[in-house]
């Protein structure tokens, strides 16, 4: 199976700042192909490429004030490893962070799902997730956390995500965040998802249902959405003034539908990101 994705971004500087810009694949994603090019009206831009242990790559360069164009573009191939955790990545991944207050639900958590273990309690998570919160594009804040969602009932792809990594961790299952393309998506975007170390293999559940999990590829991991922002920026101002996200299975109907269509992804089934 081969995917396409693809992400262009228009932004408007004002001020010299510093600009970080997390839109390409992760390093461990097989790929044929990639385009990446950074232009203001002086011409081409080159950024520093910094990477983590999870394969997260972060292109970070100056921008001077004026019109700023990013295009991005990757054909991506099957057959990504599995990542690995080792001690400390799970003892990171158990604790509260900032969108993920773990120790803020914990008594939520224990009442909802005590005595649940392995693949029934992430299943139970995922489904009540879905159940309880309303997707609601545009009534989000950027500073909402898992418990804002767990209050008001709506959000977004990053809101279900913290719900569900926040609700995990507080049952002392460690989970992540991860940032994505998601071949299928309605709206397209990019998209968020949660990973729960279970049985030797990250798990990816995705409580919005929108994307089929078999079609992802990974962009950034982290604790949470301060850790996977596709874009961030530091002493002046931006103003983003276009964006345009895709991701297409390129085969047969059959191979497309089966890792595209959101209809087509048992949501019980053990699902690592490849």
């Amino acid at each position: 199976m081969q995917r396409l994705v693809r992400a262009e971004l228009d932004l408007d500087i004002e001020g010299s700042l510093d600009l970080i810009l997390a839109v390409a694949v992760s390093s461990v994603t097989p790929l044929r192909a990639e385009s990446f090019t950074i232009e203001s009206d002086a011409g081409a831009l080159q950024p520093d490429e910094v990477g983590d242990l999870v394969g997260t790559r972060l292109h970070r360069l100056r921008v001077e004030p004026g019109p700023v164009r990013v295009r991005y573009q990757a054909t991506v191939e099957t057959g990504a490893p599995p990542l690995d955790a080792d001690g400390l990545q799970t003892a990171v991944f158990l604790r509260p962070s900032r969108y993920a207050p773990s120790d803020a639900v914990f008594g939520h958590a224990r009442r909802q799902f005590g005595g649940l273990r392995g693949a029934e309690l992430l299943t139970a998570v995922e489904q009540y997730v879905f159940d309880s919160v309303t997707y609601s594009p545009g009534l989000s804040q950027g500073t909402d956390s898992a418990l804002t969602t767990l209050s008001t009932g709506q959000g977004v792809c990053r809101d279900y995500a913290h719900l569900v990594i926040a609700l995990l961790r507080a049952m002392d299952v460690p989970a992540r965040y991860v940032a994505c393309y998601a071949p299928g998506l309605v709206p397209m975007d990019f998209h968020a998802v949660a990973e729960a170390w279970l049985d030797g293999a990250w798990r990816v559940l995705d409580a919005t249902r929108l994307a089929n999990r078999h079609g992802l590829i990974r962009i950034a991991t982290g604790r949470d959405a301060a850790d996977c922002a596709f874009l961030s920026y530091y002493g002046g101002n931006l103003a983003l003034q276009r964006m345009v996200v895709d991701a297409v299975v390129e085969g047969d109907t059959g191979v497309i539908a089966a890792a595209s269509d959101p209809l087509m992804d048992d949501r019980t089934a053990l699902v690592t990101i490849g």
